[in-house]
């Protein structure tokens, strides 16, 4: 067998084992780049490490230690109360308000996984409490993490602008970002009015302290309590911004205007402003690094290691070779993206974008295909397949259902996350690939 069969048979083997078995895929991704490194490609350790991505370890570290900071100082609070408060007790709009809430947070560097974890809950909630459909609420939590996913401070965008720059290609992150953020709010409006959106909008708006406490009618005031009152248990009364949360705002928005406008580089730019705010406040923040994304930061340090690995072995050009002996590049581009679909659907995203872009630049450099276009419709492709329940975020929302809605919830997560694996691959190829105007 000869050494790149070796590669993609140990690749493969990783993606199984961790798919089956609750075995972390980053650090067995280190393992089979130690072992085949060593015993098959004649390698040292100090060439294996020499793969490591120290970009996306600064990335990883400094947006997720950012966001841990903003969560556990009552920011990301403040924010979905105030979020919520204004709908003024339209039930319609909630379901997009925790769009575009946790496409707010995966914006500004939130694992997809980790908003989805933040926001489910109150989103299945306020389902539950008011009788919205599960699958539309789940739906619009999960597209709206994959729509923010894909900013340039975003885990996501950070993942597929590094390997694109690292291979030499075109890029484009702005294009990329706003292409993510449309088509999954084309897709969000799908799904309104597949599942229930019809029937949301000819509710009546309900009173806005009724929402926000979870009872069907506002509570009454306490004896002395003025008219339009609201007493000290009510919770209309939202969260106070705290000092701590007033400069967290403002430093999540010297993040956004230093990476978009200036250019600067987004890891050392958050570990910036995250080690500003535990000056601020270092007992707050100390318990932040508990809670930075270490089981991501281990994921994709990993597969990029090996697929580094890949690459010196030679297994990159000869896996893109193949592809492009099938003869016609459009069809190729589009074989790319259905398998970026489904293997992501069961596995993890942040490790298939960090794996199958590098498979496909012997395929881009060719020139006969858009390399912005494909890596758009890979992107979006590899991410919206998230709601499939066998993915985190897909399972985070069955996790958060109602006992009697669960099942039910499952069949038709599961159906939908296997549909998109067939029509967001189509879509994305017939709009940014098969027209060659990126």
């Amino acid at each position: 067998m000869s050494l790149q069969l070796i590669t993609v048979a140990a690749l493969a083997l990783v993606f199984l084992i961790a798919t089956v078995l609750p075995v972390h895929m980053g650090a067995l991704a280190f393992v089979a780049a130690f072992v085949v490194g060593t015993a098959f490609a004649g390698e040292s350790t100090d060439d294996i490490v020499a793969g490591f991505p120290g970009d996306l370890f600064v990335i990883l570290v400094g947006v997720t230690l950012l966001f841990a900071i903003a969560k556990g100082n009552g920011t990301v609070d403040w924010l979905v109360h105030r979020a919520v408060r204004a709908v003024g007790g339209r039930i319609m709009l909630i379901p997009w308000v925790m769009f575009g809430v946790t496409a707010v947070l995966t914006a500004v560097g939130a694992v997809v996984p980790a908003a989805v974890a933040i926001i489910a809950p109150i989103g299945m909630s306020f389902a539950s409490r008011y009788r919205i459909n599960p699958v539309l609420m789940g739906l619009l939590i999960i597209n709206g993490a994959s729509a923010g996913g894909f900013s340039p401070m975003s885990i996501f965008g950070g993942i597929v602008n590094g390997v694109v720059e690292r291979n030499n290609l075109p890029s484009d992150p702005g294009l990329l970002f706003v292409s993510s953020f449309l088509f999954n709010v084309v897709l969000s409006v799908v799904v309104f009015f597949l599942f229930g959106g019809r029937e949301l909008l000819r509710r009546q708006p309900e009173k806005a302290e009724a929402v926000l406490a979870g009872g069907g009618t506002p509570p009454a005031p306490a004896p002395g309590t003025p008219s339009g009152g609201t007493t000290g248990d009510d919770a209309d009364v939202p969260p106070a911004l705290t000092r701590d949360g007033v400069f967290t705002l403002l430093g999540l928005a010297s993040l956004a205007i230093g990476v978009l406008v200036f250019g600067l580089d987004v890891g050392f730019t958050a570990l910036s402003v995250a080690a500003l705010l535990s000056l601020v406040s270092p007992t707050a923040a100390k318990a932040a690094v508990g809670q930075v994304a270490w089981p991501t930061v281990l994921l994709i340090c990993g597969i990029v290691t090996y697929v580094s690995l890949m690459e010196r072995a030679g297994t990159i050009d000869w896996l893109g070779n193949l592809v492009t002996g099938i003869g016609t590049p459009l069809l190729a581009a589009l074989v790319i993206c259905v398998i970026g679909a489904i293997v992501s659907a069961f596995a993890s995203t942040t490790g298939i974008l960090g794996a199958l872009i590098p498979l496909a630049v012997p395929f881009l450099l060719a020139g006969e295909i858009g390399a912005v276009g494909l890596i758009v419709a890979l992107s979006i492709s590899s991410s919206v397949v998230d709601s499939s329940p066998f993915s985190t975020s897909g399972a985070l929302v069955v996790a958060n259902t109602p006992a009697a809605d669960r099942d039910r919830t499952f069949r038709r997560l599961m159906i939908w996350g296997f549909s998109m694996c067939a029509v967001a691959p189509v879509a994305t190829w017939i709009f940014f690939v098969s027209p060659g105007w990126l």
